[in-house]
């Protein structure tokens, strides 16, 4: 175990909680939503490390503070002195000039998953499909609970713990919501960077959150809300530095078609994106984020680190989600159908027709119920017996 712990993601996602268990034996505890902590950080940041082993909350706050964690480690090496946690990711922040690498293991909390939220403590299928022969998924796919599951009551729910476990009427989660909306504008933008307006913050955070699973054009964004490339460029990085905002890269393997290079975009919470766009009705994007969202979830806690794109050619050819292992890659298309038909698989039967022996068979997630290979190289699957 390294001397430092850094568990980063969105406010409310559970890290506190998380971090209560995740290091034995008595520990001290501050965090710097508290004034006196901060000042402290700020004044004598020395006498409040030498309080270690420290918990310490929401250490974006006072950035500066991780070049004197540096120099207490180095001091003292002893694994665990510190856990840090921060609601940005402290390695996009500008004013952050120490990575404590070498010296910190990073750890990013998502919100809950489907199967976290109903006590399984685990993530999708994805381990299985990768390390099992593709002749067996069916039967791995089949084993799964058979429990149906409404994917749009799910959209606006989201994974974060309490509008997911606690709140059970609409309304209850929109005053959440709100609530973390609010909270979000009125104080953790400011700790992240100079905002002149967060009235055209608002805007630009709405106006991304509508073009959730489109490709990402900065420029028309801008036009659309009046706002110039550069601030939406960084607007939209603030997003990303928050954990708010996702932007999934495309794919750089090419092999003889051109490809698309813009990310897409998508929301680290379908619930949250569904009420900051004023949506009554999820849509099929929706469907995928939630795809996403269990990706991100299962990436994010494998030391392998996979990575995640989307694919799509310039003609018009395009797959949801490509899980890249160093050995092969695992396309995935998402469609809110109940019956999915043969042409629902024709971008993946492209895609494995453009990268051979490397491509695994494509996985097509629907809503239905059936599991069928429904082309050659591509299984249909209910959603919900995969994440």
């Amino acid at each position: 175990m390294m001397p430092a712990v850094v568990v980063t993601g969105p406010r409310q996602a559970g890290k506190t909680t998380l971090c209560r268990h995740l290091l034995p034996g008595p520990r001290n505890y501050a965090t710097l939503d508290e004034a006196a902590i901060a000042i402290a950080a700020r004044e004598n940041p020395r006498a409040l490390l030498d309080a270690a082993p420290l918990t310490l909350d929401e250490v974006q706050r006072e950035p500066r503070l991780l070049t004197d964690v540096k120099l207490a480690v180095d001091r003292d090496r002893t694994p665990g002195r510190f856990l840090l946690t921060g609601s940005a990711n402290l390695l996009m922040m500008r004013r952050v000039s120490e990575s404590l690498a070498g010296r910190a293991s990073y750890l990013t909390v998502w919100p809950m998953t489907r199967r976290e939220q109903r006590g399984l403590g685990r993530c999708g299928i994805w381990d299985d499909l990768l390390r099992r022969p593709d002749r067996e998924w069916l039967d791995v796919i089949a084993s799964e609970p058979d429990e149906p599951d409404d994917w749009r009551a799910l959209a606006r729910r989201g994974g974060y713990p309490v509008p997911a476990l606690q709140l059970a009427g609409g309304k209850a989660r929109a005053r959440w919501f709100d609530g973390y909306e609010n909270t979000y504008i009125g104080r953790d933008v400011r700790d992240l960077a100079e905002v002149a307006s967060l009235t055209d913050y608002r805007r630009t955070m709405r106006a991304a959150v509508l073009r959730l699973g489109q490709v990402t054009n900065q420029t028309e964004l801008g036009r659309d809300i009046g706002l110039p490339q550069s601030t939406v460029r960084r607007y939209l990085s603030l997003l990303e530095t928050s954990y708010l905002l996702v932007r999934l890269p495309a794919c750089a393997v090419n092999r003889t078609k051109r490809l698309i290079k813009a990310p897409k975009l998508y929301w680290s919470d379908t619930g949250l994106a569904l009420h900051l766009a004023g949506s009554p009705e999820p849509e099929g994007a929706h469907l995928e984020n939630l795809i996403l969202n269990d990706l991100l979830a299962w990436r994010d806690s494998d030391i392998r680190r996979a990575e995640l794109c989307y694919w799509r050619t310039t003609t018009g050819a395009e797959v949801d989600f490509v899980i890249e292992t160093p050995e092969r890659l695992l396309p995935v298309e998402v469609k809110a159908t109940a019956t999915p038909r043969v042409r629902d698989a024709r971008h993946l039967l492209t895609f494995r027709g453009e990268y051979g022996a490397k491509a695994l068979p494509g996985l097509l997630l629907h809503a239905g119920d059936r599991i069928e290979w429904i082309a050659p190289g591509v299984l249909a699957a209910p959603w919900w017996r995969v994440i």
